[in-house]
């Protein structure tokens, strides 16, 4: 096995944020991207390390012509690497980037579930971050939607949903897969400026990157980081604050009567 400096990377970071532990049963959301590909790749190459169970899960949301031929592409490259493979197709086309959203998390949970996986892991990365970052800014959010693409969140009680790539940008993941010979799949909604998502990536952050930061991915994606750190110090610092009260109340018998007796 080639041991790249991205490996290295990826491996530091889940050690360094406790995004995995050792013997772990990880679902794979394989798209058939650049993004997913380097994932999958990064995680079997380090499978020996940590001692995972790999399933590869792909979601056809059945608003392309091609969705199938994407599917059977994604379960061959799962036969290739002999992994688990499990397909999720919409009954009818889901036509909103919300609702295919909702849909492919209800479908990947639903998978994890049945064949007991612990981790989902998704191939967002720095780009993604950046690009959300400034969706929510323009649609106008607080610092909650600022800070949207998050390391993990809880998906159920038992499910975890995991993205390891944050720190890595789409350029580098497209550099990865041409060094591996990965076989991406091109998915044409991708080029299709009806999408917000797509304007922003297409047009506004090569606007930014010309004229403002050539590192302008990177540098959004740290202000995102930023900001996950202050709601997180926010959330705390309310939930400690409310847990005093409350023992506080019960300690003072509640709004009871002053000692003027006056109503507090």
């Amino acid at each position: 096995m080639v041991w790249t400096s991205l490996h290295a990377k990826i491996h530091r970071t889940i050690k360094s944020r406790h995004l995995f532990e050792h013997n772990q049963r990880l679902l794979i959301a394989v798209s058939g991207g650049q993004d997913s590909l380097c994932l999958i790749k990064l995680l079997l190459d380090l499978q020996s390390k940590w001692g995972w169970y790999l399933g590869i899960a792909h979601c056809d949301h059945r608003w392309r012509s091609d969705s199938q031929a994407n599917a059977n592409h994604v379960e061959n490259l799962a036969k290739t690497w002999d992994i688990s493979f499990y397909l999720e197709t919409a009954i009818a086309p889901v036509n909103s980037e919300a609702a295919a959203r909702d849909w492919r998390y209800q479908a990947l949970s639903a998978i994890a579930q049945a064949n007991n996986y612990q981790y989902i892991v998704t191939g967002h990365t720095a780009s993604d971050r950046a690009e959300t970052l400034l969706y929510n800014l323009i649609r106008g959010t607080g610092a909650d939607g600022l800070q949207a693409l998050t390391w993990q969140r809880s998906l159920t009680t038992d499910i975890m949903l995991v993205r390891p790539l944050l720190e890595i940008t789409r350029t580098q993941t497209e550099q990865f897969c041409q060094e591996f010979k990965l076989p991406i799949w091109e998915d044409s909604t991708n080029q299709d400026l009806k999408y917000a998502r797509n304007r922003i990536r297409k047009e506004l952050l090569p606007y930014l990157q010309k004229n403002f930061n050539l590192q302008v991915e990177s540098a959004l994606a740290q202000t995102a980081e930023l900001l996950q750190a202050e709601v997180e110090y926010l959330e705390k610092a309310a939930q400690q604050l409310r847990e005093e009260a409350m023992s506080w109340d019960i300690g003072h018998g509640a709004w009871g009567m002053g000692h003027d007796g006056l109503q507090d």
